[in-house]
């Protein structure tokens, strides 16, 4: 670099202990404003193009990536074989189950309905009995039920997400 600035060709100023060195601007012709506006012209258009093209690439990246993703047709038709012999097992699986004679009598269907019944009032009755004991004991306690359930252990159907079906 010194060379250069020796022999005229770049510049140098020295800042304390650093030195900087630039091109001499004289070796360039004059540049006038109309050019200036042609080139600042040229180049926005060519920033619109630069962008085009971007857009364009983008487009083509995305839809490379779909078909990069999607299966091949070798793939599909394997697929469609396992989906047909899968279909044709449960074709054959609901058969047997429709020609099975030994379906539910009205008379066991009916008791299991009220067995259901029996077993979900007892689930009321015993919740609400569980329920008036707690906020017995709560009347008296100095913390909030939340803190209280917890100290004690207890868990409610709504902290197991259960749901009283209806009856």
């Amino acid at each position: 670099m010194e060379l250069l600035a020796q022999e005229g060709k770049i510049m140098e100023k020295v800042y304390g202990k650093q030195k900087i060195y630039f091109a001499v601007q004289s070796q360039f012709a004059d540049v006038s404003d109309s050019d200036l506006k042609e080139m600042d012209s040229q180049i926005s258009q060519l920033n619109s193009q630069i962008h085009t093209v971007t857009q364009d690439c983008k487009q083509l990246d995305m839809a490379l990536k779909e078909l990069n993703s999607s299966m091949t047709t070798p793939e599909m038709t394997s697929e469609v074989q396992h989906l047909t012999q899968e279909c044709t097992a449960y074709e054959e699986r609901l058969e047997r189950i429709k020609s099975l004679t030994n379906h539910v009598t009205p008379e066991e269907k009916e008791k299991v309905y009220k067995e259901r019944d029996l077993y979900l009032k007892e689930w009321k009755k015993r919740k609400r009995l569980a329920s008036d004991m707690v906020d017995a004991i709560l009347e008296g306690y100095p913390k909030s039920k939340k803190q209280f359930l917890e100290e004690v252990g207890l868990e409610t159907d709504e902290d197991c997400k259960v749901k009283m079906p209806n009856i």
